[in-house]
């Protein structure tokens, strides 16, 4: 595998674009309020007697709409600016969470007015989720693109790691409206950042939306590293959702000291997040797409570790692993993409490939709920490990993935 050491001056170059800095700006704000609002959400349920049930019902009607509308927000980003859409969405979502901090502030929400808000933010996030993809590439020039992904992700890892605690001391000291204001507040500033940026609609197209996704689609099955990395991921996410956010906490509490020693678990995994940031500032693989694949394989890691009862040092350690691996993976396929895939497509490109991963959501659940039946939970992690490591071995064995590599004067000149 070809490595190229990266100069200083290289990861400097993408902070001097002020577009990027905006940019950049918005993507903290926003995933400041983001962090906190699962948190909030939840206990605006709870705290008006709602159980399970009303929560799965939240949880979906926020999940649903996404997965409906990904396809049209990704025909939208290839014909409209980009810039526009992200202004539009970001605002859509900030009303949509302004309205519901102030019904659950006044003690009027109830099940469904807050369904019907999460359906809201839905819906701006299918807009908004394509709209991102390209947004970067239009920016930053191509031969910094994997600085300026990295750099774009350093500061919501950041977040990750301390925004959830400062929100569950914000509800729990004044109320989840505080909380769900302070999201509605980071949207519309987010929104505000990214009004005006340079980015250009593309040329007005002479098909409808129909016709564009049709041609989306055809686009996505011509390029097989494209689908198969896609199919790979919808398995992979799956076994992921299922091992370790869903029977994790479960083993834990079995096997470990439970919330407290879960809590280290998910701390060793964001901040193996930041070092997977750190280690992309830094390293710049060749074979972008083939690493990507390689490394996403590491989320097996926690889940076998938990599945062989190891002690909770070497889980720490795989989960460590695990977050670093996760991370250079998303750099260098956001990377690869945006190097692949034509300024005019990577709206519907990225509609597609989101939707896979969104649809590991519910296959995740299914999966779960089978095999608890059949299994007990060790047998249960293992297997999720299991096709983890199959999804990445096999993508591997595809050859579209092995030319899917780094594009530098150097390699265009073989």
């Amino acid at each position: 595998m070809k490595v190229a050491d990266q100069p200083l001056d290289s990861i400097r170059t993408p902070w001097r674009i002020a577009a990027f800095r905006r940019f950049v700006s918005a993507h903290l704000v926003s995933a400041a309020g983001s962090a906190m609002a699962p948190l909030a959400l939840a206990y605006s349920v709870i705290e008006r007697g709602g159980g399970a049930g009303s929560l799965g019902l939240v949880l979906a009607t926020n999940t649903l709409p996404t997965i409906v509308f990904l396809l049209v927000g990704g025909v939208y980003a290839d014909r409209l600016s980009r810039s526009r859409i992200l202004f539009l969405g970001n605002l859509l979502a900030a009303a949509a969470q302004g309205v519901l901090a102030v019904t659950v502030a006044t003690g009027h929400a109830t099940t469904a007015s807050i369904a019907a808000c999460g359906l809201v933010s839905g819906t701006a996030a299918a807009f908004i989720v394509p709209a991102v993809q390209g947004a970067v590439a239009q920016i930053v020039p191509e031969e910094h693109l994997q600085e300026a992904n990295a750099l774009l992700r350093l500061p919501g890892n950041a977040v990750k790691v301390l925004a959830p605690v400062a929100g569950g001391f914000v509800v729990a000291a004044s109320g989840a409206a505080w909380a769900l204001a302070w999201d509605a507040l980071t949207f519309a500033v987010a929104a505000f950042l990214l009004l005006g940026l340079p980015l250009a609609a593309p040329p007005a197209p002479a098909e409808g939306v129909l016709a564009g996704l049709r041609a989306g689609w055809a686009g996505f099955r011509a390029r097989t590293w494209l689908w198969t990395y896609t199919a790979a991921g919808t398995v992979l996410v799956a076994a992921w959702l299922a091992g370790f956010q869903l029977l994790g906490p479960l083993v834990a509490a079995r096997q470990y000291a439970g919330a407290r020693d879960w809590g280290l678990v998910q701390a060793a995994f964001s901040c193996g997040l930041l070092a997977g940031t750190l280690v992309c500032l830094r390293w710049k693989p060749y074979r972008l797409l083939a690493v990507a694949v390689a490394a996403s394989g590491a989320l097996a890691l926690p889940l076998a570790a938990m599945a062989a009862a190891l002690p909770l040092p070497l889980v720490l350690a795989a989960s460590l692993l695990a977050g670093v691996g996760l991370d250079v993976a998303i750099v260098a396929w956001s990377t690869a993409f945006q190097q692949h895939v034509p300024q005019a497509e990577q709206g519907r490109m990225s509609a597609f490939n989101g939707l896979g991963e969104r649809l590991a959501i519910p296959l995740g659940y299914l999966v779960t709920a089978l095999a608890a039946h059949a299994w007990d939970t060790r047998t249960t992690l293992l297997a999720c490990a299991a096709l983890i490591a199959a999804a990445a071995a096999l993508n591997l064995c595809v050859p579209d993935v092995h030319r899917v590599n780094r594009r530098t004067p150097q390699a265009e000149s073989r």
